[in-house]
C-alpha cells in the first residue's frame, strides 16, 4: 500500500450531495486516505455526480471528462464517479463513459477505501448495476426503521457498527451504530445536515425516490449530535436537508417530531441559526409554521417546492394545491412573521399545459412576493410518468414560456428585495476580502439560503469576521441581492 494516498472529492448538484461528499471524506481520511482540494494534486479524483435534470447530468459528464485530462497532465492516476447519476445509470453510464475509472453506487459508499484502493492499483471493481431503491424497504413507514439498517443510506453512517480508533483530527465520530463519520471539506459557517433520506411522493416528472429510495428519518439523537459536532468545528448556521422535510418523523411514530427537534437544534452552543429547507406546500401545518416563525435563532425561512399553481397542471404532477390556497398559506406566514422568506422552483411547459394555465402561473407568481425563484423548462425524465404523457409541447414554446416567466421572476424578485429597504437584518458574515482597493464583507440574511437565493452586501468590512451574526439596516438592492449598513453593538450587548 502505497505511503502516501491522496484523494479530492469534486461535488457537483444539491446540498445533500456536499452532505454525502463529507461522509466519504470522513470514512477515506479515518483510513489514512489525505484530502486534497485541487483534484490535479489527487492520486484519484471522485466525481459526486448529480442525476436530477439533464442540465445536471451534462455538468457531471463535463466534470467527470475534465478530471480524466488530468491524468495526462498532472498526478491523478484514476477518476471515480459515486452519487445520483452513478447510482441511478450505473453500468450504462460506466459503457457510455470508459474515462470513468470506476462508477459506484450507494451500496459501495461503506467500502469506499477498499474500492478506491483497488482501482488506483490497477484492478477494477464492477460497476454499479441500478434498482428501484423503493423497493428496498417496507411500504409502511413505521417498518422502515429496523429493515434502514441493513441497506446503504448515504448520511445515516450504513455500515458502522462502532467508531474506528483514534481517529484523525477533524473527523466526526460515531454517536451510534447509524450516525455517519464527516470531515468538512471547507470552512464555510454554514453547514448542511441530512434530515432524511429518500422521498413517497411520487410526483409525475421526478425520477429521485426511484435512486435514492423510500422516506427514511435520521434519529433526533443523531441530528443533534452531528449539529453539536459541527458547532465545534465553528460552524455558525446548520441547514437541514433531505427530499421533503415536512416529512420528518413519520417513519418514527410522530410527524409532529421536527416542530419539537428545532427547538434543541437552536440551543446547541455555537449555533445561531437553523434553517430548514424542502417543505412541501401540502403537508404545511399549523404547528410547524408556529415553530418556524416565532422560535429564536430558527430562521423564519420558507423553501416551498410550488412547482405550478394551475390546478390541472398540478394534478397531472400528482401534486395538489392552486393560486388561492398558495397565496393564503403565504398570507399565514406573513401574518406571523413579516419579514419571513419565501421561495419556489417552477416547472414550464409541462405536458398539457395551455396559455390558461400558463397565465394563472403568472398570476401565482405576480402576487406571492417569493424572495427568490427558480424557473426551469420541462423535459422528460427516464423512468417517470410524465415522459409517457401525450399532449407534449413543442420545444419552441417551452423555450419562450421559460425566458418570459424568467423575465418577470427576476422583475418581480427585485421589487421584493427593494421592500426590504428600511429593514434591520441579523446577517451571517461568510466572507471578508479586499474589493477595488477597499474592504468589503458578504452576508446572508434569515431569508436567503446558500447558493439559492441572495445575499447581502456591506457597504464597509470595517468591524466584520466571518461567522459573526450581526445586525444590519438595508440601505439599497442590486437585483435580489441587498445593500446594508452594519450596526454595531446590537449583537456584543446581547453576548452573540
Amino acid at each position: 500500500m502505497p505511503e502516501r494516498r491522496t484523494v479530492a472529492l469534486v461535488t457537483l448538484g444539491c446540498a445533500r450531495n456536499e452532505v454525502d461528499s463529507e461522509e466519504l471524506a470522513g470514512r477515506l481520511a479515518a483510513d489514512g486516505w489525505e484530502l486534497v482540494e485541487d483534484a490535479s494534486d489527487a492520486d484519484v479524483a471522485v466525481v459526486n455526480t448529480c442525476g436530477f435534470v439533464e442540465a445536471a447530468k451534462k455538468d457531471s459528464v463535463d466534470a467527470l471528462l475534465e478530471a480524466n485530462d488530468l491524468k495526462d497532465h498532472g498526478r491523478t492516476q484514476a477518476v471515480v464517479a459515486v452519487g445520483c447519476m452513478a447510482e441511478r445509470y450505473g453500468k450504462e453510464l460506466a459503457d457510455a463513459l470508459p474515462e470513468a475509472d470506476g462508477v459506484l453506487g450507494f451500496d459501495d459508499y461503506a467500502d469506499i477505501s477498499n474500492r478506491l484502493q483497488t482501482i488506483l492499483s490497477g484492478g477494477s471493481v464492477e460497476a454499479h448495476t441500478p434498482r428501484d431503491r423503493r423497493k428496498l424497504l417496507p411500504l409502511s413507514p413505521v417498518e422502515r426503521q429496523s429493515a434502514a439498517a441493513e441497506i446503504a443510506l448515504p448520511g445515516h453512517g450504513a455500515g458502522l457498527t462502532e467508531a474506528p480508533e483514534d481517529l484523525p483530527e477533524g473527523i466526526a465520530p460515531v454517536s451510534g451504530p447509524r450516525a455517519p463519520l464527516r470531515r468538512r471539506l471547507d470552512t464555510s459557517p454554514v453547514a448542511s445536515v441530512k434530515l432524511a433520506s429518500g422521498c413517497d411522493r411520487r410526483c409525475s416528472f421526478c425520477a429521485i425516490p426511484s435512486f435514492r429510495g423510500s422516506f427514511v428519518s435520521r434519529r433526533p439523537s443523531d441530528v443533534l449530535g452531528e449539529t453539536r459536532w459541527l458547532a465545534e468545528q465553528g460552524v455558525k448556521e446548520i441547514m437541514l436537508v433531505s427530499e421533503n422535510n415536512t416529512s420528518y418523523g413519520k417513519d418514527l411514530g410522530d410527524i409532529r417530531l421536527l416542530e419539537t427537534l428545532l427547538p434543541e437544534l437552536a440551543a446547541v452552543d455555537g449555533i445561531e441559526r437553523v434553517r430548514v429547507s424542502y417543505l412541501q406546500p401540502a403537508e404545511m401545518r399549523p404547528g410547524l409554521i408556529d415553530v418556524l416563525t416565532s422560535t429564536d435563532k430558527v430562521a423564519p425561512y420558507f423553501d416551498l417546492s410550488f412547482q405550478h399553481s394551475a390546478p390541472a397542471v398540478l394534478r397531472s404532477m400528482r401534486r395538489f394545491g392552486d393560486t388561492d390556497r398558495f397565496l393564503e398559506l403565504l398570507d399565514t406566514i406573513r401574518g406571523k412573521a413579516p419579514q419571513a422568506g419565501a421561495r419556489s422552483n417552477f416547472i414550464v411547459g409541462f405536458p398539457g399545459e395551455t396559455e390558461e394555465d400558463f397565465a394563472e402561473l403568472e398570476r401565482f407568481i405576480t402576487h406571492a412576493r417569493l424572495d427568490a425563484i427558480g424557473v426551469f423548462g420541462y423535459s422528460d425524465e427516464d423512468g417517470t410518468e410524465a415522459a409517457t404523457y401525450e399532449n407534449k409541447l413543442d420545444q419552441e414554446t417551452v423555450d419562450e414560456r421559460l425566458a418570459h416567466l424568467s423575465r418577470l421572476a427576476e422583475e418581480l424578485t427585485a421589487q421584493r428585495a427593494e421592500e426590504r429597504l428600511g429593514e434591520t437584518l441579523e446577517v451571517l458574515v461568510e466572507s471578508v476580502g479586499d474589493e477595488d482597493g477597499e474592504e468589503a464583507a458578504v452576508g446572508r440574511a434569515a431569508h436567503q439560503a446558500p447558493e439559492t437565493d441572495g445575499q447581502v452586501v456591506f457597504t464597509s468590512g470595517e468591524g466584520l469576521a466571518v461567522g459573526r451574526m450581526v445586525r444590519a439596516k438595508v440601505v439599497g438592492t442590486e437585483g435580489v441581492d441587498l445593500v446594508a449598513e452594519y450596526l454595531p453593538d446590537a449583537f456584543e450587548e446581547a453576548g452573540r
